[in-house]
């Protein structure tokens, strides 16, 4: 299946509260993982996105999680089914059309900028 989900990943330190967004992409054994600042808007400029080592399947499935160790919370904020639409499933460059509330139409990730659009 081709699943995906955004999760608010909330990290708590001494004196302040960091918080980012985790999208992640099933490839079958793991997800393809990238972090964010904020959140695309659609047909908005392109935001900045890092990629991150790849996460667990586990995470599609978590609603919300208490992450070990106490390095934050994480609370999933959109998901969905997604359709591969690059010509390679391993490269820097990646187009998925997403179907989520937050998340919807043609998401472009190339390097380390993404943007969303109407997918026509």
């Amino acid at each position: 299946m081709n699943r995906w989900v955004l999760l608010e990943h909330k990290l708590f330190s001494f004196n302040s509260l960091d918080i980012h967004y985790d999208f992640l992409v099933e490839n079958g054994i793991d997800c393809l993982t990238w972090k964010f600042i904020k959140i695309p808007l659609l047909n908005q400029d392109s935001i900045e996105i890092f990629k991150q080592p790849n996460h667990r399947l586990v995470w599609l499935s978590r609603v919300e999680h208490e992450l070990s160790g106490n390095r934050g919370f994480v609370k999933r904020i959109d998901h969905g089914i997604f359709k591969n639409v690059s010509d390679k499933f391993d490269s820097e460059d990646f187009r998925f059309i997403l179907d989520g509330e937050l998340l919807y139409g043609l998401f472009e990730i190339k390097g380390n900028s993404c943007r969303l659009s109407k997918n026509n």
